[in-house]
């Protein structure tokens, strides 16, 4: 083989190695922008991330403060909220979330056959408050819904500002109850309920720890969620395969009367 011909091999793979060089230091640059580029991703996701908690009215509030009773509350700790007749030999208890939507269509489904038969003296409601929707999905709105229903029941009008929660209940992702001056402002829609007495105690969360102690509540007695439906303490919402109807209600309810 001639000089010239062994001279140009050579600078073949003379070529050769400085492409693989140059092609390894691309490889190298690509890898480092897309490990960029996902950091920057992740960083602007959480950036998205805090401002939707920012302005979803977050942000942890003070349940430790002392726990406030609203007034006439009854049971185990004062945690439930009566509404009908003591002599009522029927007892609904119902577990609920103001920011929960199961919650709203059991509310707007049974509404009126709860109210005739709270009426008629055939049955007593206990209600109860959880703050499912706050843990799940941030927020402050069931907590705060819940201390001004607790402030309703001291005004001594908790069934109709209960109702008017559940009526004008937000998506669920919206933590439109999160605004005091929106709980205020709905209690404009109950006779004689929007004063300063009420709109001090929902400002000032009077009944926040009280609230938290029935969401404990709630998690230590082992319920599978929000409503939880118990019918003289027997569930009777979870059985989907056997669903219940506002007529099988009102059927349990007079049965369970004459027993």
């Amino acid at each position: 083989m001639s000089d010239k011909n062994r001279e140009g091999k050579r600078t073949a793979r003379e070529r050769l190695a400085v492409e693989r060089q140059r092609e390894k230091a691309r490889e190298k640059r690509r890898r480092t922008l897309i490990v960029s580029s996902a950091v920057v991703g992740v960083l602007g996701l959480a950036a998205v991330i805090g401002v939707i908690a920012a302005n979803s009215g977050g942000g942890e509030e003070d349940t430790s403060g002392p726990v406030v009773v609203p007034k006439g509350a009854i049971g185990q700790d004062g945690l439930a909220i009566p509404v009908g007749k003591d002599s009522a030999k029927s007892t609904l208890t119902i577990w609920e979330d103001f920011r929960c939507p199961v919650c709203k269509v059991f509310e707007d489904t049974y509404r009126s056959t709860i109210q005739e038969l709270t009426a008629s003296g055939k049955l007593k409601v206990e209600y109860h408050f959880a703050t499912l929707i706050d843990g799940n999905m941030g927020g402050s709105g069931s907590l705060r819904a819940a201390n001004a229903a607790a402030c309703s029941q001291e005004a001594g009008k908790f069934p109709a500002y209960h109702d008017v929660l559940f009526e004008n209940q937000p998506a669920e992702t919206d933590d439109a109850f999160a605004d005091n001056a929106k709980l205020t402002e709905l209690a404009g829609k109950v006779d004689g309920l929007d004063t300063d007495v009420f709109k001090r105690c929902v400002d000032d969360g009077t009944h926040n720890s009280w609230v938290a102690k029935s969401n404990k509540a709630f998690q230590d007695g082992g319920f599978r969620g929000t409503p939880t439906i118990l019918l003289n303490g027997k569930d009777v919402y979870a059985d989907q395969a056997n669903p219940l109807t506002p007529a099988k209600l009102k059927k349990l309810v007079e049965d369970g009367g004459q027993g």
